[in-house]
């Protein structure tokens, strides 16, 4: 018998349906308003997310694959909102990609989650073991994940670990996390592992000759790609006020940073705000597929 995980998960990595290129899952109730996020006190303090995905207009399918689980305790003095947030973009052609990225997310999902079972139950005992000490395993469960359904294949990985204001992200390839704040301002919280990236760092070449480089999309460092994995694991205050942004290539590459936090900012919720990233992304062209997932931390 499927476990409850597993019948979840089902539901979450099929194909999306298109319609006009675009799906995205909703938010359960009625949309919130961001002024009222932003003014509003709420107990208990919660994470509340929004996701959205597209083929995008010059791929026959979708090798994206997205995560999202958010958790939160009332009543417990020493509770705080417990969240995990994953993008992976799989690549290696027809369905190799696909494959890869779904095995890397829901392998990390799948052991994440068991660990998450005894700060569900008594978030005051707090979590059982480091928070980057886990998401490396996670991710080195996720690496023989990969090389296994999809060997000769490979896929980015970029995912956060939020509990309360602190957020441990866990980061391998080119799919990118950024901090969006309320005014405007926008940091990206991760480093590119791409070989172009490299010589930009490096002073090599210019950032504007690397957005147009022939190997911008060559990666150095991915799930699946050699034995030895180096990611990149780090803790980090959640943005406050604002927003985490995790998304793949298919959004950051095709969309300037200012676009990126301006639609981000002006939109009523988080739902919605992921629904115009991914049709600007579109609009741009949709060179490639399309993933953005949100968070805020409110109360």
């Amino acid at each position: 018998m499927k476990s409850f995980f597993d019948r979840l998960w089902a539901k979450k990595t099929k194909p999306l349906p298109s319609q006009e290129n675009l799906s995205t899952n909703p938010l359960p109730g009625e949309p919130v308003g961001v002024d009222f996020m932003h003014t509003s006190r709420l107990e208990p303090q919660q994470l509340i997310s929004g996701c959205a995905q597209s083929i995008g207009k010059q791929r026959d399918h979708n090798e994206d694959c997205l995560f999202t689980f958010s958790a939160a305790t009332g009543g417990e003095a020493n509770s705080a909102p417990l969240g995990l947030y994953i993008v992976a973009d799989g690549m290696g052609g027809h369905q190799f990609g696909e494959v890869a990225s779904s095995a890397a997310v829901r392998t990390m999902a799948n052991y994440m989650l068991k660990r998450f079972h005894t700060y569900l139950i008594s978030p005051s005992e707090g979590m059982e073991e480091p928070l980057q000490e886990m998401m490396r395993a996670a991710i080195t469960e996720a690496q023989k994940a990969v090389t296994q359904a999809a060997p000769g294949s490979g896929t980015t990985l970029t995912a956060a670990l939020v509990l309360g204001q602190q957020m441990t992200i866990g980061h391998v390839g080119d799919s990118r996390a950024y901090a969006v704040r309320t005014d405007g301002r926008i940091e990206a919280l991760t480093r590119d592992h791409s070989l172009v990236k490299r010589l930009e760092e490096l002073g090599q070449i210019s950032s504007e000759e690397a957005a147009a480089h022939p190997q911008r999309n060559v990666l150095y460092r991915a799930l699946g790609q050699g034995e030895v994995l180096e990611p990149d694991i780090f803790t980090t205050p959640f943005p406050q006020p604002g927003y985490l942004l995790i998304c793949s290539d298919g959004l950051w590459s095709v969309l300037p940073d200012d676009n990126l936090s301006s639609l981000v900012t002006a939109a009523p919720n988080l739902q919605e705000a992921c629904q115009s990233l991914v049709e600007a992304a579109n609009d741009a062209g949709g060179p490639d597929n399309i993933t953005a997932v949100l968070v805020q931390l409110i109360g």
